[in-house]
C-alpha cells in the first residue's frame, strides 16, 4: 500500500506548478524578453489575445499540469484563479 501511495505522490509532484516569486525575471535572466510584457501583470488574461508574440509562449493556469522542461526562449504567463496575469517568466 505504501508503495502505491509513494508512486502517486511522485507522479503528482511532477505535475506541480512552481511558485512564482517575482512576477518578472531579473534583467540578467530575461532570455526570452519577458520583461517587455511586465505591464500585463494584473491585467485580465484575455489581453493576451491581442498581443503579437513571436516565439514560444505558454499560459499556465491554476491546477494545470505543466511539464518541467526549461526552454530559455519560451515566455510563460502565469494566470491566477481570477483570470488575471500574475507573472511573466522565461522557461
Amino acid at each position: 500500500m505504501w508503495t502505491k501511495l509513494a508512486s502517486v505522490l511522485i507522479l503528482l509532484a511532477g505535475c506541480a506548478q512552481p511558485p512564482v516569486s517575482d512576477p518578472v525575471p531579473p534583467a540578467g535572466e530575461d532570455s526570452c524578453g519577458a520583461s517587455q510584457y511586465a505591464a500585463l501583470v494584473g491585467e485580465d488574461a484575455t489581453v493576451l489575445e491581442r498581443q503579437l508574440i513571436m516565439g514560444p509562449v505558454r499560459v499556465i493556469r491554476p491546477g494545470m499540469a505543466v511539464t518541467m522542461d526549461y526552454s530559455p526562449t519560451r515566455i510563460n504567463f502565469a494566470v491566477d484563479a481570477a483570470n488575471r496575469i500574475s507573472g511573466v517568466t522565461c522557461g
